[in-house]
């Protein structure tokens, strides 16, 4: 079927399910029938004992049973209670099957997700794990597959309402353990690459003079923090090779596509990253450490997260889990929170753990590839994508020592010259073309043993427990910050981090040489720490991690510190922190770039139009908060929009490859001379023809701000506010995405008014080059005392149900949005106490 007649269908189905909504048949009504049982007792095959879940009013749940089987195995039920649809997309994300659920639109993605092959990695760990483990994930399959054995269809979740009328075939399979290790792949892609980075830098090395790239790329501030040290300087960046002109077209070809997939994925998003710190009870009001951690991920409906408690009764050897926190929907555990001893909370970590590898290919035998002068064969993997309502798709993976081919996955691969010293445009015919191709060398695409960190992490009683379970933390990489009810705080680096030969992983290099092999990895008793440090905390921001000092190299991705100073700067402002100070630190608006441009601005004269005028004094005595209803936030980052877009333009960097807005501080801040910043040389181009000088330039990005808000927001300055143009719309990621808006209607919800926006503390990214809308956000909130357990606070972004119309679909959206919490339900008291469901599920 064409892409036309296909949207033509879909618009025809939508027409059907709004005329089903308007006669009841849909919509409210068959939504109810998928809301789970929450009360009662409900009689499950395959528990050993009773199990008791206590819903509050949000629909967090505390389970309690008897054994470790039991608790994983209603651990799995709940979640498929509340989160089935989703559960179900995100296996078929990560197996690279989205065609078998919706059609040929999804071949490409699985052709490319199949190629990456996590399934198949998954089933490499699957076969090497411990037996007890294997019990923990096989006893949640089980929990999920004995609620699939009481509801199907509609009675689901609503989305296989409207997915059985464009493929009336489907039904879910039963829960593997698989899914449950392939959905960590998938948040590793999310959380741990840098292939895009090293594609982008190889086409601007091409399209600009390295001059401009340098600036594009500059290097981190040094008055910013470093987590592991008080002050010093980062380690800069060696040169890697110039990739071969001729193979660009081929990464160019890449990068679109990666960026196509991604859209699913949520990876390469602005601002996606996270905070968290830990202060020690010496400079608490409390007496004890307190601990909070915010995740920057991509929006969507529902949350990626899932609040509960594991609760054994009683705490046992056999049975130890005594557990709360944000759990992903398909995995067994809890990611972050805490147990009965400690607390932890996660940033990324953002080391360089992918390789790009040009290979060289045989021009007699595609199959065959390059090492050391030699022809290698490739490990070739046969493949077959299942598509609804059509033909299977076949699929070959070629697999170098390096990993698989992932060119493949874009159409044929181009011809190309073999690199030589003679310019491109200068060799003769007789240099005859070679074939190349792209391999991709990526920890998660080796076997690791991140569920048995998981387990061992939710079980950890103490700092040297904690750090024996992270030894097995393999990706994706993360900072962990740590707290204890014996007084102790400690930050822990994890992840499997590579030693190169040589080279510094920023650009894509020969595969057809050891030059640029992985020799080892960083062990784990070498990995950034710190214990009790003397400053009495510990902030994380996704910033850089170690100095130049540090003994191994760490070739990284960090973000560049404007979070990180911000969060420090606000802890080490007061000698001591309440817990309410935590969640100003949370609530954050303040942007860093304010302090650089607005006295430029009010400075400025010869303002055009009257409004122009009344913006720039609208910045006069701003606080630089970009708070929901300040004016001159709004004045200001449409004003920063277009600032971007002009420079970038008048630079010459392609489009596609603008800075993300952390990188476009350290930009900015790198063209401040003693007069203030400046935009020369670029300040006449074909952004800005005709402008002589910075002050023009200034005041050309100012009224091309003013023009936008008075198309968007009115001719009314009084009308103008931050969050009527920064707006949190959440979107279901498959039906919600659909393009026919009946359905969309169905699932999506927004648009919300937003504060804060990208690089940060409260990091609601936006994307400068499409508009202000929301693509990135703290997706959770944690706030944990240790001098008061039950006193800990979290939220998250939407609600806990995936079930549209249900009343905790939505119910936590303008909590987050306010940065307002919810209590973390601890103790059998205030877990019977809160309960407005009170469910037993009996054998």
């Amino acid at each position: 079927m064409s892409a036309r007649r296909t949207r033509t269908f879909l618009w025809i189905v939508g027409i059907l399910i709004v005329l089903a909504v308007v006669a009841g048949l849909l919509g409210v009504q068959t939504a109810r029938r998928s809301f789970p049982q929450a009360d009662g007792t409900l009689e499950v095959a395959g528990l050993e004992h009773p199990v008791e879940v206590f819903r509050d009013g949000m629909g967090v749940p505390s389970i309690y049973a008897q054994t470790q089987h039991d608790l994983f195995f209603a651990q799995g039920f709940v979640q498929a209670q509340d989160r089935f649809w989703q559960m179900d997309v995100s296996r078929h994300i990560g197996a690279g099957r989205l065609a078998e659920m919706f059609g040929e639109g999804q071949v490409d993605t699985d052709l490319f997700l199949r190629t990456l092959g996590w399934a198949r990695v998954a089933q490499q760990e699957w076969d090497a794990m411990d037996a007890d483990l294997k019990e923990v994930l096989e006893a949640y399959a089980q929990g999920v597959n004995a609620y699939l054995a009481q509801r199907s269809g509609s009675a689901l979740s609503l989305e296989y309402a409207v997915l059985g009328v464009i493929n009336a075939g489907y039904e879910p399979e039963p829960w593997s353990p698989i899914h449950s290790i392939t959905w960590g792949k998938v948040m590793a892609w999310d959380l741990g690459g840098n292939m895009t980075s090293e594609i982008a830098l190889s086409i601007l090395d091409r399209e600009l003079p390295a001059d401009v790239v340098a600036l594009l790329y500059p290097p981190y501030p040094e008055n910013h923090p470093i987590i592991t040290e008080p002050s010093g300087d980062v380690a800069r960046a060696v040169q890697s090779p110039v990739v071969p002109e001729d193979a660009l077209p081929l990464l160019a070809s890449l990068g679109s596509r990666i960026e196509r997939t991604s859209g699913l994925l949520g990876e390469g998003l602005e601002g996606i990253g996270s905070n968290n710190w830990v202060i020690a009870g010496t400079r608490t009001t409390t007496g004890g450490p307190l601990l909070a951690n915010d995740m920057h991920l991509g929006i969507q409906m529902p949350s990626v997260w899932y609040e509960m408690g594991l609760h054994c009764r009683p705490v046992s050897e056999a049975c130890p889990l005594d557990v709360v926190g944000f759990t992903f929907p398909g995995v067994p555990a809890v990611v972050v929170g805490h147990n009965g001893a400690i607390a932890w909370g996660v940033t990324n970590g953002g080391p360089d753990v992918q390789d790009l590898y040009i290979e060289k290919l045989n021009p007699e035998n595609p199959n065959q590839y390059e090492v050391n002068g030699q022809w290698v064969d490739m490990i070739l993997v046969d493949e077959a994508i299942q598509v609804a309502g059509g033909d299977p798709v076949p699929l070959t993976v070629r697999y170098t020592r390096h990993g698989p081919i992932i060119s493949d996955s874009y159409g044929p691969l181009k011809d190309v010259v073999e690199p030589t010293a003679t310019p491109f445009r200068q060799r003769t015919a007789l240099e005859l073309p070679e074939r190349y191709a792209l391999a991709l060398r990526w920890t998660a695409l080796e076997p690791g043993r991140i569920i048995h960190a998981l387990t061992a992490l939710n079980r950890a009683s103490d700092y040297e427990s904690f750090r024996a379970a992270l030894c097995d933390w393999t990706v994706p990489s993360q900072n962990f910050v740590y707290a204890d009810l014996r007084g102790n705080i400690a930050y822990q680096y994890t992840g499997r981090i590579p030693i190169r030969a040589s080279g510094d992983g920023r650009r894509p290099v020969p595969g057809w040489t050891d030059v640029y092999e992985w020799t080892g990895d960083i062990p784990c008793d070498a990995m950034p720490a710190a214990f009790n440090p003397e400053a009495g905390y510990v902030a994380t921001a996704n910033h850089a991690v170690v100095g130049a000092d540090y003994r191994y190299p760490m070739p990284n991705e960090w973000d560049y510190g404007y979070r990180g100073a911000r969060i420090v700067e606000m802890i080490t402002a007061k000698p001591m922190l309440s817990v309410e100070d935590l969640q100003a630190i949370h609530a954050d608006d303040y942007h860093a770039m304010g302090p650089i441009f607005v006295p430029l601005l009010t400075a400025n004269e010869g303002w055009v139009t009257p409004n122009q005028a009344v913006a720039a004094g609208m910045l006069i005595g701003w606080d630089y908060q970009n708070r929901m209803d300040s004016a001159p936030a709004a004045v200001f980052n449409a004003f920063w929009r277009h600032l971007l877009l002009q420079l970038y333009a008048n630079m010459g960097v392609p489009a596609d490859y603008f800075p993300d807005q952390d990188r476009s501080f350290a930009v900015m801040e790198a063209m401040v001379g003693s007069d203030g910043w400046d935009c020369a040389p670029w300040c006449d181009g074909p952004g800005t023809p005709g402008i002589a000088d910075r002050d023009a330039f200034l005041r050309l990005a100012l009224a091309e701000a003013v023009l936008e808000l008075e198309s968007s927001l009115g001719k009314d300055p009084a009308r103008w506010t931050w969050g009527a143009l920064h707006t949190a719309t959440f979107r279901n990621s498959t039906l919600g995405e659909s393009g026919i808006a009946p359905i969309e209607a169905l699932f999506n919800r927004g648009p919300y008014a937003a504060a804060g926006g990208s690089s940060i503390v409260n990091a609601t990214g936006w994307d400068y080059a499409e508009g202000y809308e929301l693509v990135s956000l703290p997706s959770e909130r944690m706030i944990v005392n240790l001098a008061n357990l039950p006193a800990s606070l979290m939220v998250h972004t939407t609600g806990q149900s995936g079930h549209a119309y249900h009343p905790n679909y939505t119910d936590m959206i303008d909590a987050w949005r306010l940065i307002e919490y919810r209590p973390m339900v601890w103790t059998r008291e205030q877990a019977e106490s809160q309960a407005v469901g009170r469910l037993t599920l009996t054998p």
